[in-house]
Order: C-alpha cells, then sequence, then structure tokens
C-alpha cells in the first residue's frame, strides 16, 4: 500500500466540496490550496488550467488528478478533496469525477514530480480504496486512509 504521508498534510483534505463544472472545481483548488503552499490562487488555478489544457487530468473511476509545477514550492504537496456531487472531468472513462488529489510540485523538481504522480495515481487506482475514501464520515478520516502504511494496515 502506498503511504502518501509525506505529500499530505490534514488541512489538505476537504468533504464536500462543491463545483458545477470542471473550471469551477480549478479555480476551488486554487483557493483551498494558496495557504497551504503560500502561493497566489489565481496562480495556481491559472497553472492547473494550463495542464488541463494538454489533456483531462480524469484518469477514470471517478478520479481526477490535477497537477501543477510552481515556481516558488521546495517539495511536491498534495491537496485532495471529495466533492459534494460529481462533476464531468472528460475523464478516459467518461465518469463524472468526485475524488481529486491535486498535486503541486516544484519547476526543477522533474523526477520528483512524476514519481509523486506515480504514487499517487497507483495508490488512487485500487477500487476497493476508492469505495473506503467515498464512505469515509470526515476529513480526518480521509487523511487516515490516504497516509496509512502497510504496517499500520496490518494491525
Amino acid at each position: 500500500m502506498v503511504d502518501l504521508s509525506d505529500l499530505l498534510r490534514p488541512e489538505a483534505v476537504a468533504t464536500g466540496v462543491a463545483a458545477v463544472s470542471r473550471k469551477a472545481l480549478l479555480q476551488q483548488l486554487g483557493l483551498l490550496a494558496a495557504p497551504l503552499i503560500g502561493v497566489d490562487a489565481r496562480a495556481i488555478t491559472d497553472a492547473l488550467a494550463e495542464r488541463e489544457r494538454l489533456g483531462s487530468t480524469g484518469f477514470g473511476g471517478g478520479v481526477a488528478l490535477p497537477h501543477a509545477r510552481l515556481p516558488t514550492l521546495t517539495m511536491p504537496v498534495g491537496l485532495f478533496v471529495r466533492l459534494a456531487h460529481p462533476i464531468d472531468f472528460d475523464a478516459v472513462d467518461g465518469v463524472p469525477v468526485d475524488l481529486v488529489f491535486a498535486l503541486f510540485s516544484p519547476i526543477p523538481g522533474g523526477a520528483d514530480h512524476l514519481k509523486a504522480l506515480a504514487r499517487v495515481s497507483r495508490r488512487l487506482r485500487d477500487r476497493p480504496f476508492l469505495t473506503k475514501l467515498r464512505g469515509a464520515g470526515s476529513p480526518d478520516a480521509l487523511y487516515a486512509l490516504l497516509t496509512a502504511s502497510e504496517t499500520r494496515d496490518a494491525a
């Protein structure tokens, strides 16, 4: 099992996030991430939108992994949101998205960015795990699931 505790802090997990479109979601992600990473919300939104123009980061199963590289960051940082209602994200399978892990990385850290994307993607392709995320009752419960290591799961 992939432990995402090095990418995610408890305050970077939100539930019930309302968005009616992909554009609105990217704006919400910018607003939520700004105080966490110390970058202007508009700059975050613009960077996410620029990446989305290359192709949707909705990779199926109701999950999206929007990401951006930002000049002031020193390490990859994640933000996880569970939406109040699924939205169309132009995902590869056409399924509306309700689980979103946004990843922000420093510009010079190309290899670290790709490794972090791969780890998050691997974790969020596990269907039984997605069911647990959808059933979690609070941001704290989501954080615990996302940061659980194999050791804690075996206990």
